[in-house]
């Protein structure tokens, strides 16, 4: 998802270049993070929505140079197209379609990804956004919302992401399982306490794990 959420601020500081050239000055990408990371860190109450915390942050950046409205719906739509330009790893397609052939499968996502637009919404049974659950990931009620969907105890359930904090920690405190894809093969972080009960390299080792049980 990285290069894509790179591509969405890239694509809007270009539309904000053409059309907003004092709003691209004065808030260039890395100011224009750091005003949504203060935006986040003010807006505690919007933790779980980043579409807020977005709009919120244009507003601020148009206000700051004397605009009193921002063209939210353009803003947005530019950058929610391009962060669902999604390049998926080589591995992870056909490793879900062997995986969802099997299992029922949910995605939980803490941003705004939209299946659909990335072409893979087929493959899961449900899709639980922190938008519209009212939390996010690590706390462990968006993990209990995914199993009431799906039906099955958390303790039959394994999570699998690539962030140890919001994916496994919180995923092994509301009581699922857990396997972290951690394709850069690096050490399990000792302060988060017990390792995952798989740490694997890739979406088909995954697969292959789940077909030998």
């Amino acid at each position: 998802m990285l290069p894509a959420l790179e591509r969405a601020d890239q694509e809007l500081d270009a539309y904000l270049r053409q059309h907003y050239p004092d709003v691209a000055r004065a808030w260039p990408i890395p100011a224009m993070r750091a005003l949504r990371a203060q935006v986040a860190g003010e807006r505690l109450d919007l933790a779980h929505d980043f579409t807020a915390q977005r709009h919120i942050t244009m507003q601020r950046a148009f206000a700051a140079c004397g605009l009193a409205e921002a063209p939210l719906d353009v803003l947005w739509d530019i950058y929610f197209t391009a962060r669902n330009s999604v390049e998926l790893y080589a591995d992870s397609l056909p490793a879900l379609q062997r995986i969802t052939a099997v299992f029922p499968v949910a995605s939980l996502t803490n941003g705004n990804a939209d299946l659909d637009m990335i072409g893979i919404r087929a493959h899961f049974a449900h899709h639980i956004c922190a938008r519209d659950t009212g939390v996010a990931k690590p706390d462990p009620r968006i993990f209990s919302m995914a199993a009431e969907r799906l039906g099955i105890a958390p303790g039959e359930i394994l999570h699998v992401g690539d962030d140890p904090v919001l994916d496994v920690a919180g995923a092994r405190e509301a009581g699922l399982r857990t396997a972290w894809i951690n394709r850069e093969r690096v050490a399990w972080p000792e302060a988060l306490g017990a390792a995952p009960e798989l740490d694997l390299a890739d979406m088909t080792a995954l697969a292959d794990w789940l077909e030998a049980q």
